[in-house]
């Protein structure tokens, strides 16, 4: 497969679309830091941080003086609320900012802010006086329903300061009738609190802890400490699995951070591990296109333990839902796996079921755990098959935009995830040892791919790409589905249409030509598929861009859901489409079967070398090494145990891999 470099496209998207001052710069082990200036006017920003009782959504930033903003919104998913709908987690915002009364020499302190760094934490230095520092490292446990600011104070003065810091332990309590379990107990305590002298050098510590609980649990005494050790040990687990290595270094800390995003959004509900999407919104429920398409088969690369058993998990509860009278199975479960939503009707979610279970499960590389998600997938191809057209394509009453955009009665979505479900489940059943099976559920997908073609193929706004449904006038960005699919009839067509000002804005890709809606699923789609398809240098240039403006920019540090819909919320989900986009995309890793896999690690021509590592698919643990010989590649694969096959390759057909 060639790479055509299109240095065209650029002339006026790359130079007008994302050129920007950065705000942020990259530090130390792949965070981010915003050192305040003088000059800084005011600015506020907003992340989203979870542990598996807890999501807290940060507001901070500076006001005038470099005052510190701090405020934060607290979702506790297990604590249900009435109605215990999709929205149905209590919510506790709270404004009160940790050094607000703490006294220094008798006098109120403010913060001043010098800096904030990200790194999977949020912390912030700022000064109470003049060379006396306060230091913040907030996060979520990762198992309490708590969050936690642990503190620090710093005397870096010539002088000894008197500090006071007041001992809090304030509850409050939710009226009963609003609640499944009736009052929730919130508590705001602080921890080591009270008036010390701090001579010059010295320092001490405290913390504050909001917390949840219902009335009938036991109050819990916190150790900012032990809960600072543990979410440390998260994140280096997962920054210590599928490390991408490139002379990029934005994209490298682009893809830790999506790790972290994506991983963490687990929340331990009565029904099991459930993967949630957050925003403020989305919890203790789990979507086919968020977890079982987009997420689910992301984990087994990175060998997260909860977030395969949370993919498992969203399989197992969507597979309840199987009825011998084939009616969809709902969109979404939700409230702990009490309920379900279908409000849009079928959005095309057995494609996505489909499609995901079988991605996951040759990833996975679990036989037992494959044959239990064999009746599923069996199942949602069957589902499919009874909605075939006369022009054998597949009917749905929606995508996964839900109305937002019209989407017909019969879409690509839709058809191009139905395609792919019924290739990777040939080689799921050839896996099985069902070879029979595997050559029809190819046969299928082949004539489903020239019906795609027949049906879909068109000339929309000059680019003989894909119309998204019958009278479709204007380009969508989902037209780069076939390509992530492995569909590439249009593939040069496309890319142009995809990164044309048509779509591609300062900001984001548009959902539709005109609009001034843009969502990061579908540029993160954009991206897989034109790497996938071969395009890397094009598409290098987007993906540098794009994770600058998303990773050093004004939001940070994650792939957002969607503008102006959600505040551009920090939905896990698209941290996995971000990590995909690399792993299938860049690296073009495609599963075969439970030790095999297909790649082409195509590298931009100002790359010499990329490696990706720790790589937990396929039930392994093994590296790829891609560096540039002359006008070919040399291309390792190494295992733990010390097992390497070495390849020699011209970047054409896709390098067979079979682990050892």
């Amino acid at each position: 497969m060639t790479r055509i470099v299109m240095l065209f496209l650029f002339t006026c998207t790359v130079s007008c679309g994302f050129s920007q001052q950065n705000r942020w710069a990259l530090g130390r082990d792949g965070s981010i830091d915003w050192v305040v200036k003088t000059r800084d006017t005011a600015h506020a920003d907003h992340i989203e941080m979870s542990g598996k009782q807890l999501s807290a959504i940060i507001t901070y930033g500076i006001q005038e003086g470099r005052r510190l903003l701090l405020k934060k919104k607290l979702i506790f998913p297990m604590l249900r609320t009435i109605p215990n709908d999709t929205r149905g987690s209590l919510q506790w915002n709270v404004d009160e900012q940790a050094g607000a009364s703490i006294t220094i020499n008798d006098k109120p302190a403010e913060e001043t802010v010098l800096s904030f760094n990200l790194n999977g934490m949020l912390n912030i230095n700022s000064e109470l006086a003049k060379d006396v520092v306060l230091v913040h490292h907030v996060f979520p446990s990762t198992d309490k329903a708590a969050l936690v600011d642990k503190c620090q104070v710093i005397n870096n003065s010539s002088s000894t300061v008197k500090i006071n810091i007041p001992q809090l332990n304030l509850s409050d309590s939710t009226n009963p009738g609003k609640g499944v379990y009736g009052s929730y107990f919130l508590n705001t305590t602080v921890y080591d609190g009270g008036s010390f002298e701090l001579k010059p050098g010295d320092e001490l510590s405290y913390s504050v802890v909001w917390s949840a609980r219902k009335s009938c649990d036991q109050p819990y005494t916190y150790s900012a400490l032990y809960e600072y050790e543990k979410r440390k040990a998260f994140l280096f687990d997962t920054n210590n699995n599928l490390v991408l290595e490139t002379p990029d270094e934005v994209v490298n800390s682009m893809f830790g951070f999506a790790k972290i995003r994506v991983t963490e959004s687990i929340y331990d509900t009565k029904n099991g591990l459930m993967h949630g999407p957050g925003g403020g919104s989305y919890y203790a429920a789990i979507w086919a296109n968020d977890q079982a398409e987009y997420a689910n088969p992301f984990f087994p690369f990175l060998g997260n333990a909860e977030g395969n058993e949370s993919a498992m998990n969203s399989f197992r509860l969507f597979a309840k839902y199987m009825n011998k009278d084939y009616k969809p199975i709902p969109s979404s479960i939700i409230a702990e796996g009490a309920g379900f939503w279908d409000g849009a009707g079928d959005r095309g979610d057995q494609a996505m079921i489909a499609y995901g279970a079988s991605t996951f499960a040759l990833a996975y590389a679990d036989r037992d755990e494959a044959k239990k998600l064999w009746p599923l997938i069996e199942w949602c191809l069957e589902f499919l098959r009874r909605k075939k057209t006369a022009e054998g394509v597949i009917q749905s009453d929606a995508d996964e935009l839900e109305g937002r955009f019209p989407a017909g009665k019969i879409n690509l979505s839709t058809n191009t995830l139905a395609y792919g479900a019924l290739t990777n489940a040939a080689s799921l059943a050839l896996a099985l040892k069902d070879s029979s099976t595997s050559s029809f559920l190819l046969s299928e997908a082949a004539a489903l791919k020239q019906s795609i073609e027949k049906y879909f193929g068109s000339t929309v706004q000059g680019y003989k790409t894909y119309r998204y449904y019958d009278g479709n006038d204007k380009l969508r960005s989902w037209i780069g589905l076939p390509l992530a699919m492995g569909i590439f009839d249009r593939k040069e067509e496309t890319l142009k249409a995809l990164y044309s000002p048509y779509l591609w804005t300062k900001n984001g890709m548009l959902t539709e030509a005109g609009s001034a809606t843009y969502w990061d699923r579908a540029l993160l789609y954009a991206l897989r598929g034109t790497f996938y398809a071969g395009y890397t240098d094009s598409t290098a240039k987007y993906l540098e861009e794009y994770s600058r403006k998303r990773l050093l920019g004004e939001h940070v540090p994650y792939a957002i859901e969607a503008w102006p819909e959600g505040n551009q919320q920090h939905l896990a989900a698209e941290s996995g489409l971000y990590c995909r986009a690399i792993t299938e995309g860049l690296f073009g890793m495609h599963a075969t079967g439970f030790n095999s896999f297909e790649m082409q690690p195509l590298m931009p021509e100002n790359w010499t070398k990329m490696s990706l590592k720790h790589i937990r698919a396929f039930q392994g643990n093994f590296d790829i090494y891609v560096e540039r010989k002359g006008k070919q590649y040399e291309v390792k694969v190494a295992q733990d145990g010390g097992a390497v096959q070495k390849f020699t390759w011209p970047g054409l057909k896709p390098i067979q891999v079979n682990l050892k």
